[in-house]
């Protein structure tokens, strides 16, 4: 899956997972034929059908005869029942993370990362402290680590280092990242600002747009960096400005029709996302998300905001435009 390039060869190894996962997941197959459709007929990406995201509460969804070695876990809303997503191989995550990475930002060891959001420690079954703290451990710089308090201390620390001409990576929940750029003007140079969404109601919600309009305004900077990625998943889709995302090359977003989930729209159009995630082949690489998305002509898209009445998730992003 690593050596994909082009969408032929996405569409056949996309295939080729479907027919593995629809045999061997027992709560996928069970769904497909709860639909009525046929496994063996289909033969085209958008005849696959998308597993719904709800499932993650409700069920184990591995393949026949695996054993996981690590469960991530979503954060909890009040009252709500968090996705489990169990993983068989852990090294199967770090090398979708870091190629992933490195498509979009090149080598970890060229930043220091500061991270705004629980650590590992903390929060071992959060799938975003594991990604960031496993970027941290590549970077291998003294100064990259989990800065979830003490924000003057951080403050000082970004304008020191980014006097120096260090190449800084920024990367928090969005109200923490709110929370810093709140205490002082910054003037980076050298920094890239990366929110990970999860504002969870804990303050007036606003557009992506005014968002990252706020925070260019106090970091000085020219653009925001987003982050897209779920518990559900093991890749991640990045935005370099103007909330315009891509994913890499295993990854593929398809904008589904809100009224008819078993239909996609014409491009440009806003709808459900819908993913294909290559790299959870021992779970399921199909997923029909909660979020509104609109897909664009070069196969980037756009994360406009959730359902209605969907739960409010800690790692994507709240936002309406």
């Amino acid at each position: 899956m690593f050596s994909i390039r082009d969408d032929a060869s996405f569409t056949e190894i996309a295939l080729e997972v479907f027919r593995f996962q629809s045999v061997h997941n027992p709560v996928y197959k069970e769904y497909i034929r709860s639909l009525g459709r046929e496994a063996g007929l289909i033969n085209r990406l958008c005849d696959i059908p998308f597993l719904p995201v709800e499932f993650f509460k409700t069920h184990t969804i591995i393949p026949e005869g695996y054993e996981t070695s690590m469960l991530f876990e979503s954060s909890r809303t009040t009252s709500s029942v968090p996705s489990r997503h169990f993983i068989v191989n852990t090294e199967l995550y770090d090398q979708s993370l870091v190629r992933s990475f490195n498509l979009f930002y090149g080598d970890p060891s060229i930043y220091c990362i500061l991270a705004l959001l629980p650590s590992f420690t903390e929060r071992k079954n959060s799938s975003l402290a594991y990604m960031v703290n496993h970027l941290i451990r590549l970077s291998h710089n003294p100064d990259s680590g989990f800065y979830p308090e003490h924000l003057n201390n951080l403050a000082e620390k970004l304008k020191f280092l980014d006097g120096k001409q260090q190449r800084i990576l920024l990367i928090g929940v969005s109200f923490a990242v709110m929370d810093l750029a709140s205490l002082d003007l910054f003037a980076l140079k050298n920094t890239i600002i990366m929110e990970t969404g999860g504002m969870k109601g804990t303050r007036k919600e606003i557009t992506r747009e005014e968002m990252h309009a706020y925070l260019c305004s106090r970091f000085g900077t020219g653009t925001i960096h987003s982050e897209y990625g779920m518990t559900e998943l093991l890749s991640q889709a990045y935005s370099t400005g103007n909330g315009i995302f891509r994913t890499p090359p295993w990854m593929k977003v398809l904008i589904r029709e809100i009224n008819d989930p078993l239909s996609f729209p014409v491009t440009g159009y806003p709808g459900g996302i819908n993913i294909i995630d290559l790299a959870n082949i021992f779970s399921c690489s199909f997923i029909e998300t909660r979020d509104i998305g609109q897909a664009l002509p070069d196969d980037s898209f756009k994360v406009l905001g959730r359902l209605d009445e969907s739960e409010m998730r800690g790692c994507n992003l709240l936002f309406s435009d």
